[in-house]
């Protein structure tokens, strides 16, 4: 199918049409041409007016259940909610039940998700079934398509497992994505360490649990002299210590979800357990920490952290229901919410997170593959169970009027319209 877009404004840094406002046309699944262009016969037309046309968004960090929690999320229901949300492109963590190991369960995830306009990339598990006391099949899974791995939400807390792990993943160029915490510090805690916790009479996690084990793996990093990725920071004292990082040369880079661009602890006040997310909720001083990192380069991406929950693991007290929230339908709505621009957002959202992963980055030029999403920032929508593409529904946000509407996803040569 040819199309024609006409009056968008391309948000693409790479691009020489980037903040233009223009017509594309796409031709047997490439961008023929740029410019102001007229509908030619048998060509769809898409007014995008007063709409952004940026590369298609990535995500780097998402679960689904498939295998073994389908009925949280299925390859096919996870692949609708992120078309949805802008995404052509997905990295799915391995914590699934097996744990995705081997080589073999790699060319599973690959196999099931053929053929679908968003691309689904498989992250393989650093250690045996996250336990973090036996490396997993790493090279075997990066032969077969693996794009770097992680242990998930399970942070790796042996300190010579971790410095082994670098050193093998080292020996061909593979990437260790690892979530940041110690657990000797965290303990059972569940929110954020401050004032709020202590008027809420619950357990708080201090910041320190995280900047911690962010210090740990930056030392690894430079001792070992290999690149390591520090998955979903929460912290002021995070980004600084990145930031240092960087500035010494250290090959470490990292991500925050979008979430922790605009919730605070304040929103627990009601113990509303759709807001229990890992790591918690923060502060104000943290968000504005970490929008500051993310302009200046600190934080190299942005990601969804999409855990999809059944009802009965978080219909319950707080204290014991599940951490996690669905948001792949919800990225772009608090991403401009949070004040981020349309080049800052393709960026951060697009194009990074594939140059992280060593992947082929989709650019808005003539002759390039068409991979692109459409969006209107100021279009209101109401997400609910009607609009909401997920099998889960643990998402805080379900109910209201976002603003920010995804309009148009192409990629494949094929069509996402809403």
């Amino acid at each position: 199918m040819n199309l024609l877009v006409k009056n968008v404004t391309i948000a693409d840094p790479q691009s020489n049409f980037n903040k233009q406002q223009c017509d594309v046309r796409v031709v047997d699944g490439k961008i023929q041409n740029i410019g102001k262009l007229s509908a030619e016969k048998d060509e769809t037309v898409f007014d995008g007016q007063g709409s952004f046309l940026s590369p298609g968004f990535f995500d780097l960090n998402c679960v689904a259940g498939d295998p073994g929690f389908e009925t949280k999320e299925d390859i096919q229901t996870l692949t609708a909610t992120a078309k949805a949300g802008g995404f052509t492109g997905l990295a799915l963590l391995p914590q699934t039940s097996p744990v995705v190991q081997s080589k073999s369960q790699v060319e599973y995830i690959i196999n099931k998700a053929k053929n679908n306009l968003v691309d689904v990339y498989p992250v393989g598990a650093i250690s045996q079934n996250r336990e973090a006391k036996e490396l997993a099949e790493l090279f075997d899974m990066q032969q077969a398509g693996a794009v770097a791995f992680s242990d998930g939400d399970k942070s790796l807390q042996d300190d010579g497992f971790m410095s082994r792990a670098l050193q093998y993943a080292k020996g061909f160029d593979a990437l260790l994505m690892v979530y940041p915490e110690n657990k000797s510090i965290a303990g059972k805690s569940q929110i954020n360490e401050s004032k709020n916790s202590v008027l809420l009479g619950m357990k708080g996690l201090p910041a320190l649990a995280e900047e911690m084990h962010i210090a740990r793996d930056i030392f690894l990093a430079q001792y070992n002299e290999t690149k390591i990725h520090i998955s979903n920071i929460s912290t002021a004292g995070s980004v600084a210590l990145i930031r240092k990082a960087k500035r010494d040369g250290v090959q470490v880079s990292c991500d925050v979800t979008a979430h922790h661009l605009v919730f605070t602890e304040e929103l627990l006040a009601d113990f509303d357990s759709n807001y229990k997310v890992k790591p918690p909720l923060r502060s104000k001083a943290d968000v504005k920490a970490l929008i500051a990192g993310l302009k200046d380069g600190t934080i190299d991406a942005i990601t969804s952290q999409h855990r999809p929950e059944e009802i009965e693991f978080k219909n319950v007290e707080f204290e014991i229901a599940h951490y996690g929230i669905i948001a792949l339908q919800t990225v772009l709505p608090l991403l401009l919410k949070a004040g981020l621009d349309a080049s800052l957002i393709a960026e951060k959202v697009a194009i990074n997170p594939r140059k992280l992963l060593n992947l082929n980055v989709p650019v808005i030029a003539a002759g390039a593959e068409a991979n692109f999403t459409v969006y209107n920032p100021n279009e209101k929508w109401l997400y609910n169970l009607a609009s909401n593409k997920s099998k889960s529904a643990n998402s805080p946000l379900l109910g209201t009027e976002l603003t920010g509407k995804v309009t148009l996803v192409y990629n494949n040569s094929q069509i996402f319209q809403d």
